[in-house]
């Protein structure tokens, strides 16, 4: 229970999202990190709440998004989060596309590849 107190806590930062918009021109709306989300080719940006308490946000298509600038606490914690849904998106495709028989056939054909410098590039 401490945990999660302390994560509320937190500050997980801001994030500026700069867009065209037909009616209003550039656009430049500063929010929470955690209310502004890339998905399906779209921006999703938190405005508000309706009385119910239910999030009303705005779908951004990504082509009239001029750029995304967030603060984070460190790069390389972003980073991850981004290898991990890569990570995440090549598992599930493994699993929806089978290559090459059953898996543990896939499996005997997998071999790590050594990667090392060469003479000339020791040198450099």
């Amino acid at each position: 229970m401490v945990d999660e107190d302390l994560e509320l806590e937190r500050d997980l930062g801001s994030a500026t999202i700069v867009y065209e918009d037909p009616d209003d021109g550039t656009v430049r709306k500063s929010v929470p990190n955690e209310h502004v989300a890339y998905f399906q080719d779209h921006w999703i940006v938190k405005t508000d709440e309706d009385e119910q308490g239910n999030d009303i946000v705005r779908r951004i298509p990504a082509k009239r998004v001029h750029y995304v600038e967030r603060s984070v606490e460190q790069f390389e914690e972003e980073v991850q989060t981004l290898v991990d849904q890569v990570q995440s998106f090549a598992s599930e495709l493994r699993t929806k596309i089978p290559v090459g028989g059953d898996r543990s056939e896939r499996d005997e054909d997998v071999h790590p590849i050594e990667i090392g410098l060469d003479e000339d590039d020791e040198r450099e």
